[in-house]
């Protein structure tokens, strides 16, 4: 069996991505044999972790070298059991802030101990990309489980564990070994709420280090294509952007931080509590810029019965330099993702509001502005389907060519000609070669590898992706 099964996705949900991935036009470039394998390394690939930890720095307050050389004392603190010189913290070449660092993994020959702690899906994947287990995750834990015991952790793929279990034979997949923090009691019995670490990860199968409260100044974990949307944006100091979907403030302090934390930086979202991880992300970065509030953005254009604030929301027309419409999504190519219990109407439901956000982006961009698209999916209906459907409705926008591309090229089936899809940019996961998933600095052949290796490899081996970049023509 392999270490990561394909994504668990609902019957409707795999007939629909297959048709996406066997449509006509890809069908008569690649056949049906070309089509059908890579969309199996897809579902493979979508339920494992990308192979690079991407850690995005806060050039606004220290420089490069600087937080290098912090991150590097911090990561062979955790990393101690492996040798100093193996430890890879790699400059992107393209990316001026971002550093790479390769996951170890995955590793197979892990020992597996009787005592068994179950933990849902989610925090199973978060434990895949460096995270202890915290104790509102545990589903199940051993009847006689105290703090101390050494157990083997357990993703319950399909959801199907009880509660406060003792054990649990269903399908369930090994994530690594770890040190119970708690006892059972503590963590099922309790009338206080659960909070804290529950097991303290020793052996993960994905060895990442763990940045929880590390150099929170200094660096912000991003996907690798999250970062290259903000350069794609290019901000200019002294303009006034708008990131109209912010949370949680990945991109909207990356935008600050481009800038010099010169200009005005508005950022909306329309959950209140998601919103404050958008104000302490920008006070833990010290970045003054940012300006955000609790708006929904299908709203954000002021008409006449609303009438324009003079300083928030709604706005007046053509008011913005650039805008970022990192729209709201399936979310299909989040990574690693072992399972996705999404019906294909809730699938299928956010074309329709990523089309309303984008036509009050178009209309609150200045002429000559720049408005720049992206999602965290797979879809053909929330990417490429999208753009031709903008230009067909906006005669006044032009597709632009992209800096940095790192990504592929977008996806047949939209009916768009050779040299738009040219100019999107898609993060897909089934490009990542079978061989390329495994480092290992105790084997010769990781050893071997050059720095352009890596960073060959880490442009692909990321999250799905997809950024397209428009100019308002006046």
């Amino acid at each position: 069996m392999p270490v990561f099964p394909k994504i668990s996705l609902r019957p409707e949900v795999e007939h629909y991505l297959r048709n996406v991935f066997k449509n006509t036009e890809l069908l008569n470039a690649f056949g049906l044999e070309g089509t059908e394998q890579k969309f199996e390394v897809l579902l493979t690939r979508l339920s494992q972790p990308p192979g690079f930890t991407t850690v995005r720095l806060n050039t606004h307050l220290a420089s490069v070298e600087c937080i290098r050389d912090l991150l590097t004392e911090e990561i062979q603190k955790q990393l101690k059991d492996l040798r100093k010189c193996d430890v890879r913290i790699l400059p992107h070449p393209k990316l001026p802030d971002v550093l790479l660092i390769p996951v170890i993994g995955p590793r197979e020959n892990l020992a597996r101990y009787s005592s068994e702690v179950i933990v849902g899906v989610q925090c199973g994947n978060a434990v895949l990309r460096g995270a202890h287990v915290f104790a509102p995750g545990i589903v199940s834990a051993p009847k006689f489980m105290k703090a101390g015991d050494v157990v083997s952790v357990f993703s319950d793929i399909d959801g199907k564990c009880t509660r406060g279990a003792m054990e649990f034979q269903g399908n369930k997949v090994f994530v690594g070994n770890g040190i119970a923090e708690m006892k059972r009691s503590s963590i099922f019995c309790s009338d206080k709420p659960l909070k804290g670490i529950g097991i303290r990860m020793t052996e993960p199968v994905c060895l990442s280090p763990c940045f929880d409260k590390v150099l929170s100044n200094h660096i912000f974990l991003q996907n690798l294509p999250s970062v290259v949307v903000g350069h794609v944006l290019a901000p200019v100091p002294g303009e006034r952007i708008l990131d109209m979907c912010a949370a949680p403030g990945g991109k909207t302090t990356h935008i600050a931080a481009l800038m010099h934390d010169q200009g005005e930086v508005i950022a909306m979202d329309k959950i209140a509590n998601k919103l404050e991880r958008i104000k302490q992300n920008a006070a833990l970065l010290q970045l003054k810029c940012i300006k955000a509030y609790c708006f929904n953005g299908t709203k954000a254009l002021a008409t006449d019965a609303t009438g324009s604030s003079t300083d928030g929301p709604p706005f007046s027309p053509e008011s913005f330099d650039r805008i970022l419409l990192d729209a709201p999504c399936s979310g299909l190519g989040q990574r690693p993702n072992m399972a996705c219990t999404w019906s294909l109407k809730e699938v299928l439901s956010y074309q329709p509001l990523q089309r309303k956000l984008f036509t009050v982006a178009v209309k609150l961009l200045k002429p000559g502005g720049v408005l720049v698209y992206s999602t965290c999916t797979i879809t053909l209906a929330e990417n490429e389907e999208q753009v031709a459907w903008a230009l067909q409705t906006f005669p006044c926008l032009r597709l632009q060519p992209q800096e940095p591309h790192l990504g592929g090229e977008g996806m047949m089936g939209a009916c768009l000609s050779r040299d738009q899809l040219k100019q999107l940019q898609r993060f897909d996961p089934a490009c990542v070669p079978a061989e390329g998933f495994r480092f290992n600095p105790e084997e010769e052949e990781s050893s071997q590898r050059t720095e352009a290796d890596f960073i060959q490899q880490a442009n692909k081996d990321t999250i799905g992706f997809f950024i397209a970049k428009f100019v308002k023509v006046p």
